[in-house]
């Protein structure tokens, strides 16, 4: 456990960008969610999908909750956005392929 008066170095970096992306894993965390969503009439059941920014860590399971409510109807157009602002984090959730209809 860290102390609150305990400076934190980071080393290792060979870039002003290194130095940045050290610090973000450190603090906060953020990765893209990929998975897929149930389609109604879709040739597929499933299409993949993936949020369009990254989300903190922390907010991935509770994605995967809202996500797993959802089932949207086919046609599907890669890039479309099927949930907007999931959990206000201010990124979308895209299709990531085209699907079509039955």
């Amino acid at each position: 456990m860290q102390d609150k008066d305990q400076q934190i170095t980071f080393e290792g970096y060979t870039c002003k960008r290194g130095l940045e992306y050290a610090q973000q894993e450190f603090y906060e965390p953020k990765r893209i969610l990929t998975t897929t969503m149930r389609v109604e009439n879709g040739f597929l059941p499933l299409v993949p999908i993936r949020t369009d920014k990254p989300i903190l860590r922390d907010k991935l399971n509770e994605a995967m909750k809202v996500i797993a409510e959802k089932k949207i109807k086919a046609p599907v157009k890669m890039g479309q956005i099927l949930i907007k602002n999931v959990l206000n984090t201010d990124a979308n959730v895209i299709a990531s392929r085209d699907l079509g209809r039955v």
